[in-house]
C-alpha cells in the first residue's frame, strides 16, 4: 500500500491506504475528523466538501493518494480546539441565523460559502444560490443559510477591513 503524505489543519500527516481510498474515508476514519460527512456516495450532496490547496472539493470525489503532498482544510481547522476559542465568522453567522437546521450539511455548507466568499467577497442572494447549488440540505432550510453566508461575507470583509488598518 503506497504511503502518503499531506498537511491537514495545519498539522504534517501520513498513513498507509490502499489506492481506492476516498480522501473523505481517510480525514473521517484514519484520522478521526469527523466533521466531514459522506451523503450520499455519489458526490451530488455536498456534505464532504473540505479546501485542498485552497480550492472547494468534494473529498468523496478524491483518492487520497491524489493529495499526495496536498494542504488540506477541513471544518475542523476553522477554529480554535480549546475551551473559549472562537468560532469562525462564517461558522457563527451560521449559529445565529439558525442556518445549522439538524447539522449533517452544515460543514460542507460552511466550507463552500467560504470558497464562495473568498472569490466574491460580497455575493447577492442570487449569486449565494448558485454557489451552493452542489451542496444539498434535506431539512430545506435554504433561506437561513443564504442569510447566515450573506451574513458570514460581510463579517469577513468587516474583519478584512480592520486587519489591514
Amino acid at each position: 500500500m503506497p504511503m502518503v503524505s499531506m498537511t491537514v489543519n495545519g498539522e504534517v500527516v501520513s498513513g498507509e491506504v490502499e489506492t481506492r481510498t476516498l480522501l473523505v474515508d481517510f480525514l473521517r476514519h484514519t484520522l478521526g475528523l469527523t466533521g466531514t460527512h459522506v451523503g450520499c456516495d455519489t458526490s451530488q450532496c455536498g456534505a464532504c466538501v473540505i479546501h485542498m490547496n485552497g480550492v472547494a472539493v468534494k473529498s468523496c470525489s478524491v483518492l487520497t493518494v491524489m493529495a499526495e503532498g496536498a494542504e488540506i482544510l477541513t471544518i475542523e481547522g476553522l477554529s480554535g480546539n480549546g475551551p473559549g476559542d472562537a468560532l469562525h465568522p462564517m461558522q457563527e453567522a451560521f449559529r445565529e441565523h439558525h442556518g445549522l437546521q439538524c447539522g449533517f450539511c452544515t460543514p460542507g455548507m460552511v466550507m463552500t460559502a467560504l470558497d464562495l466568499v473568498a472569490r466574491d467577497p460580497d455575493p447577492d442572494e442570487a449569486a449565494i444560490r448558485r454557489g451552493l447549488e452542489g451542496n444539498i440540505c434535506r431539512c430545506t432550510g435554504y433561506h437561513n443559510i443564504v442569510k447566515a453566508v450573506r451574513e458570514g461575507a460581510s463579517r469577513l470583509r468587516e474583519a478584512g477591513r480592520a486587519a489591514a488598518q
